[in-house]
């Protein structure tokens, strides 16, 4: 694996971002930027699943308005996050906090497919002002605390 790695750190991707002055930063910047895109919109729909905030507010008005940021979120953040892997891949994969943000980023990404799978246009009767079933509650929960964790983990990655 230690050779995949050094490979990474050898290509001409890496080595620009090595060699060039402030585009660690910049891109390290955008990323924050990416996570803030992401969290922030996945984070009030979870909410609004978890029955805080405006109920009158459907649920599907709440994904179409607040998960098309999150998506647009997730490519910044994962672009600008695999970049930046690249310049330094082996002192990355050697962290300890390394597993758990790939692992916590798993997760996330399940638990979306489930609920946009089995939960979320597939119960109609649950947008309209009633409490989210405990199957979309569930998928909040998980999302809210995975997404703390890839975050928590990535800052660990950066720092540790």
């Amino acid at each position: 694996m230690g050779d995949i790695f050094s490979w990474l750190e050898d290509g001409p991707v890496a080595e620009a971002i090595r060699g060039t002055a402030y585009l660690y930063p910049v891109l390290e910047s955008i990323h924050i930027i990416g996570i803030a895109l992401l969290i922030g919109p996945a984070a009030a729909f979870d909410l609004r699943l978890l029955g805080l905030g405006r109920q009158e507010l459907r649920v599907t008005t709440a994904a179409d308005w607040l998960l098309p940021l999150s998506r647009l979120g997730f490519v910044i953040a994962a672009t600008t996050g695999i970049v930046m892997f690249l310049s330094a891949a082996s002192l990355m994969a050697d962290r300890g906090s390394a597993p758990w943000k790939l692992g916590l980023l798993l997760i996330a990404g399940l638990n979306i497919l489930i609920f946009h799978r089995h939960t979320y246009r597939n119960v109609p009767d649950w947008d309209l002002g009633r409490p989210s079933p405990w199957p979309a509650r569930m998928t909040a929960v998980i999302s809210f605390a995975s997404w703390s964790g890839v975050t928590l983990a990535g800052r660990l990655l950066a720092y540790t």
